[in-house]
């Protein structure tokens, strides 16, 4: 077969490929199923397996990946590469091969490409589209029975850097496993993002050897097999109580997100817009500082006589996080957890987390595994009322302000039943201006 022929036929494949994608997700809009975030995307790829290189185009595109916080640092790094250009992101959180794709396909006009990507995915992404940047944020347990142990996802991470020398890599070096991910790397810039949860990093992946934790440094005991020490490097970026420590100085950082791991995202994010795509220092500070919510997260919804705040948690180092966030102040607290395949259906990670510490807060264990909640905040010695659907359990709490924290899919569907809710509440001519439910995740 001729080069010609060949690339002619590779030329039709992939135009079917993007016109059926567009259709599917056009169907899929239309008949309430979802918002199209995945399903172009396997449309478009079953037909054409190489419609993510096509779609990438070698344009400059920055992947962004770790155990917690890619979406946040994704929107923020997309908004400070959008004050200069033109952005296709997956700012839906589809973070898996057809989500990329459908963020490439609905962005295909755009000059740049700003995408969250699953840890496990990251490889095979690199490997398409070539990044210009690439964004390591934290590694620890998550959905052990889908993932697996994290030191194998180090590994991969670890040969997809050494296969791009020439790419940025912006790293945190509080975290020890993603510091062993970039350690040797030419081209890297060290960020000082924090590690709120060590219990993960007790021992070096290259060696086994112990980890030794002293305050904001850490070392590992036994040295690399070439005999060089394995420590935190000196970050040349750094969130400080005051701001951002940055190459050009101290600057004020006031995010509209809350958190210290925020603060976090927030500082690789202005990193890699600034040296990896030559964003302005104050322009990438401003667009971090405008983003307010993502997919509906930390979102305050208006219902009933209360205000729901929002809070989504998926693995032992996001709920330790996102417990230090909750309002003890608050007239009620919602815990919601279930064990669907997206949440990882192994919830021994409960067991992990602090539960002992809520103050005076009327807590409601909720969710399709609510009961096993309900034991752990049983042994925590935490009063609580079982209420297995969370939507019942908030109406359960006085009316004011009513924190909710849940898990990945019991968060999804909390957020439909808010949108009926609210829906049925404005049919009755009964919600106020601000009534209506956030968009969740897709």
């Amino acid at each position: 077969m001729s080069l010609d022929l060949t690339s002619a036929l590779r030329t039709l494949r992939s135009t079917a490929a993007t016109t059926a994608a567009r259709l599917a997700t056009t169907a899929s809009r239309l008949t309430g199923r979802g918002a199209g975030g995945m399903i172009g995307g396997l449309v478009a790829q079953a037909i054409d397996p190489n419609v993510m290189r096509t779609l990438g185009g070698g344009r400059p595109t920055a992947l962004v990946t770790g155990t917690n916080g890619k979406s946040t640092t994704t929107r923020m790094l997309a908004a400070a590469v959008r004050s200069r250009t033109t952005v296709a992101t997956n700012s839906g959180g589809d973070n898996m091969d057809a989500g990329i794709i459908s963020a490439l396909l609905a962005g295909k006009d755009a000059a740049t490409a700003v995408l969250e990507v699953d840890e496990l995915h990251v490889p095979s992404v690199a490997q398409r589209l070539n990044p210009q940047a690439l964004v390591l944020l934290n590694l620890t347990r998550d959905q052990l029975d889908r993932v697996g142990e994290i030191n194998k996802i180090e590994r991969a991470l670890r040969s997809c850097v050494e296969a791009h020398p020439e790419m940025l890599v912006v790293a945190n070096c509080d975290d020890v496993l993603m510091t062993s991910v970039a350690y040797d790397h030419p081209n890297v810039i060290w960020v000082s993002a924090g590690a709120g949860w060590v219990g993960d990093a007790v021992s070096c992946p290259r060696t086994g050897g112990h980890i030794v934790h002293e305050g904001t440094d850490w070392h590992a005991v036994k040295p690399l097999p070439d005999g060089r020490p394995f420590r935190r490097p000196e970050p040349t970026w750094a969130v400080t109580e005051e701001g951002l420590a940055t190459p050009e100085g101290r600057h004020d950082l006031s995010l509209r997100l809350p958190g210290r791991a925020n603060r976090g995202n927030a500082a690789q994010a202005i990193a890699a817009a600034v040296a990896g795509f030559d964003v302005p220092l104050d322009q990438a500070i401003s667009a971090a500082e405008s983003v307010d919510n993502v997919a509906g997260r930390y979102s305050t919804v208006h219902i009933e006589g209360r205000d729901v705040h929002l809070l989504l948690a998926k693995n032992p180092a996001g709920w330790q996080e996102a417990l230090s966030m909750v309002d003890r102040s608050a007239e009620g607290l919602v815990i919601a957890v279930n064990g669907q395949v997206a949440d990882g259906e192994d919830l021994s990670w409960l067991w992990d987390v602090r539960f002992e510490d809520f103050g005076s807060l009327s807590v409601k264990a909720a969710g399709e595994r609510g009961t096993d909640l309900a034991v752990r905040l049983l042994y925590a010695g935490i009063h609580h009322d079982h209420i297995p659907d969370p939507l019942e359990a908030i109406r359960a709490c006085p009316p004011g302000r009513v924190e909710v924290l849940a898990n990945y899919t019991a968060f999804r569907d909390l957020n439909k039943a808010l949108r009926a809710a609210a829906s049925t509440a404005a049919s009755a001519g009964s919600t106020t201006p601000n009534g209506s439910a956030p968009k969740g995740d897709k």
